[in-house]
């Protein structure tokens, strides 16, 4: 089994009990201190690695999202590049719903300053969106992605059904108020996760402090990329009249820890940028992040029955993170139970067959699912023979040793 190699610490590891003890060094504190209070309608704070939120407030309220739609946008833009529907080379014919001049939908609002007929990179107009906020980008980009805007907000909405965003509803490509358009801070940080997680190199656009098309030079509103006591790179701010002043921030720290913060409704500005740094230093000040089990490594190889196999190795499907309060880490545990008390094939890989328990003092606070990290196939019929002999002495054995 190997455990993160960014934490020194010691552990004994018992096969029949199948108990895993993490001696960690001592932090700073046992207790995190009351979080602070935020001048906004509401927020949430969370640890990208294992989703756990360390503070919120009205996190599912349904506000107007503003240009933190464009979150989505990205998302949607950078699964069509992943999949190879579009390229970044590719040349898009802007048309007259994305000149500003042509559309009074866009005026006085944030703008690439396209113009109808200019044949624009995909890699351009994605900046455009990502950097400077551009509606008019988001409108030339959705059309050429999806044939029409209305087309690109579905697709918007069914991938907001996929990530389970559960007080989320797009009526825009661009984020200008309309009715019956909302989103909720816990959406848009689960949002913010998935497009760290499934589309990097989409999200290494948002840490990108300038970008300049047609000799127009335009700063990211984003001021948090330039903070000197944070590690931000990413993601979005947001204002309209009805929604007030939003901003998703995304920092990492030296050990890999990250946290996605999300400010919605701030009364200012300046507000929300310091609200948001308010946050992301008490997260990082007083919690800690820690991969006890990371995804595909055997947390355990037990007996399985009827198979081409003998063994197993049992993990997790996926990293099994856990943040808490820096000191209490120190006194984790970690053990498994089976669903049922023999395993017998046939096996899928990563089939669900029991479940991780993670404890303090005695008290389990996290649980993940145990999977079989390989298949296990059925054994021929001679061979189920001999197993079903064997599986009976052995319980026989057992209940005579158990009296």
């Amino acid at each position: 089994m190997t455990i993160s190699s960014q934490f020194k610490r010691t552990f004994i590891y018992a096969l029949g009990g199948g108990v895993l003890l993490l001696a960690l060094p001592a932090a700073q504190a046992d207790n995190a201190p009351v979080a602070p209070q935020i001048n906004a309608k509401s927020w949430v704070l969370m640890d990208y690695n294992s989703g756990k939120i360390l503070t919120e407030s009205n996190p599912d309220a349904r506000l107007d999202p503003a240009s933190l739609s464009k979150i989505m946008v990205s998302y949607v833009v950078g699964q069509a590049i992943k999949s190879g529907k579009i390229k970044s080379d590719d040349l898009v014919s802007v048309g007259n719903d994305a000149w500003a001049t042509g559309n009074p939908v866009l005026r006085g609002s944030s703008l690439m300053f396209l113009k109808p007929g200019d044949h624009v990179p995909v890699s351009e107009l994605n900046k455009g969106i990502v950097i400077q906020s551009g509606n008019d980008a988001s409108i030339a980009l959705a059309d050429f992605v999806a044939g029409s805007q209305d087309s690109f907000v579905n697709l918007m909405n069914r991938y907001a059904e996929q990530l389970k965003l559960q007080n989320t509803h797009f009526k825009t490509v661009h984020g200008l108020d309309a009715d019956g358009q909302y989103t909720s801070a816990t959406d848009m940080a689960l949002l913010s996760q998935a497009l760290i997680r499934d589309t990097p190199d989409e999200y290494a656009l948002h840490k990108e402090k300038e970008f300049t098309f047609n000799h127009i030079k335009q700063i990211n509103r984003n001021r948090l990329l330039w903070s000197s006591s944070l590690n931000v790179d990413g993601i979005k701010t947001g204002y309209t009249s009805g929604a007030g002043y939003n901003l998703v921030s995304s920092a990492s720290d030296s050990t890999g820890m990250r946290l996605i913060a999300v400010v919605m409704g701030a009364p200012s500005d300046r507000i929300r940028f310091n609200e948001s740094e308010s946050l992301l230093t008490w997260g990082f000040r007083f919690y800690e992040t820690l991969t006890p089990i990371k995804a595909g490594d055997a947390f355990t190889s037990q007996r399985v029955w009827f198979g081409d196999e003998k063994m197993v190795p049992l993990g997790v499907a996926e990293n099994a993170s856990l943040t808490m309060p820096k000191g209490q880490l120190k006194n984790l545990k970690a053990s498994f139970h089976l669903t049922n008390a023999q395993l017998e094939a046939p096996l899928a890989k990563n089939q669900v067959v029991g479940t991780v328990d993670f404890s303090l003092d005695g008290k389990v606070i996290e649980q993940r699912p145990l999977v079989a990290l390989q298949e296990v196939k059925e054994t021929g019929f001679i061979g189920r023979i001999w197993d079903f002999v064997m599986m009976k002495i052995s319980g026989l054995w057992g209940s005579i040793f158990g009296k």
